[in-house]
């Protein structure tokens, strides 16, 4: 009886508080003016896009497809008004991440970490409802979609798994570095199944797009390759002091306009340092040895910081994508540690010193932002081979 009755007021609790979330969220919106609540963030580039008319038809973008039909509808929806588009985007933004909130719930019940699990839900609450970066861009849905479909592989439910794997990369397309765990997790059968079924969703949304306007989406999709680095280790080498913004000269109606580079070559190849990252990472996938449901989750948190750090541009907002794995996978004390740096390092950058034209202050937190994520590297890989366990034995 006792035990039935700590499941129900579990299951109870995975609806509290994405409901709590909601509330302090819409508290937070009717308090602050639509100034605030844009904030630094890119409502502004969001709005503009959307008046353009339909993404990869009428325009390219250098979003995936998930997100720019949804700021289409909305802007639809308020019949142009940006400020009543503002508010609709901020609240269905923080739909989706209400629903992050009740996956990361499941997750702690998954991954045994009941002990400390509530005080780990209470930390990632208090740092994502009123962090800005989780209403002022698009990243939080990507998140819903990545820990969804970590939550179905759980539960062993791998064609749902499938499909929200594909809308999160149609939404960022870091939900792709779930795969190569997969294939250590399920199979060899299984594995090529889930594989070859997120990437014909994939490849089949790209496809319908680029034979409805083929220089639209062709040009959508070379966008960032054409961008050039920004805000890491390799901008600071191409001498690239600048965030990821594209700049006044570029024409998203032509596009031609995509191919304009916003920065300076870079001095080593991004080829070659793939070779060098993506190595490692499948050094290590190849000899992991412990796959676990624990396994399966550190080992994705690796793979997206390996990919931070070779990624020749890097958004502060990208955070949100770590401060699960950081808060699920280390031991507490560390995980609260970690998840308040990050978070602090980020604020820093922007928006307090590069809103204000502070660009120098890169050299400085680039570097430590750096040292930061391979410090988080090697002990969630350290939590992958089960170091931790054995420590706390």
């Amino acid at each position: 009886m006792k035990g039935s009755k700590n499941n129900q007021t579990w299951e109870l609790s995975i609806l509290v508080y994405p409901g709590l979330f909601l509330i302090a969220r819409l508290i937070l919106f009717l308090s602050l003016p639509q100034e605030t609540i844009r904030s630094y963030g890119d409502y502004w580039n969001f709005y503009n896009q959307a008046q353009l008319g339909i993404p990869f038809l009428h325009f390219w973008t250098e979003f995936p497809p998930v997100f720019p039909f949804i700021s289409r509808m909305i802007f639809l929806l308020v019949n142009g008004r940006e400020t009543a588009y503002d508010y609709v985007l901020a609240l269905v933004i923080s739909l989706f991440q209400a629903g992050t909130i009740a996956i990361f719930f499941h997750l702690v019940e998954k991954l045994h970490l009941n002990k400390r699990g509530i005080s780990r839900i209470w930390v990632y609450f208090a740092l994502v409802v009123g962090l800005f970066y989780s209403w002022s861009y698009f990243d939080p849905i990507a998140v819903f979609f990545l820990l969804l479909s970590l939550s179905f592989l759980l539960d062993r439910k791998d064609g749902p798994a499938a499909l929200a794997i594909a809308a999160g990369v149609l939404t960022k397309w870091f939900p792709i570095l779930i795969l190569p765990a997969i294939w250590k997790i399920r199979s060899t059968k299984k594995a090529f199944k889930l594989t070859i079924l997120v990437i014909g969703i994939v490849i089949s949304a790209w496809g319908m797009l680029y034979m409805v306007n083929p220089d639209m989406t062709g040009a959508s999709l070379m966008s960032q390759v054409n961008k050039g680095s920004w805000e890491t280790i390799w901008a600071l080498m191409d001498k690239n002091l600048g965030t990821g913004n594209f700049g006044e000269e570029i024409n998203r109606q032509i596009p031609d306009s995509a191919k304009i580079s916003t920065g300076n070559p870079a001095l080593i190849p991004s080829w070659l340092t793939l070779l060098i990252f993506g190595g490692l990472g499948l050094g290590l996938l190849v000899k992991s040895k412990n796959h676990t449901d624990k396994w399966m989750f550190s080992f994705v948190g690796l793979s997206i910081v390996i990919f931070f750090l070779w990624s020749p541009g890097y958004s502060p907002q990208w955070i949100l994508y770590l401060l699960p794995f950081i808060l699920l996978c280390l031991p507490a004390n560390e995980a609260y540690l970690m998840g308040a740096s990050v978070v602090l390092i980020s604020l820093l950058e922007w928006p307090v010193l590069l809103s204000r034209g502070l660009f120098w202050s890169l050299y400085l937190l680039i570097p430590f932002r750096t040292l930061l994520l391979a410090l988080l590297g090697v002990r969630l890989y350290q939590r992958s081979i089960g170091y931790f366990e054995k420590k706390e034995g």
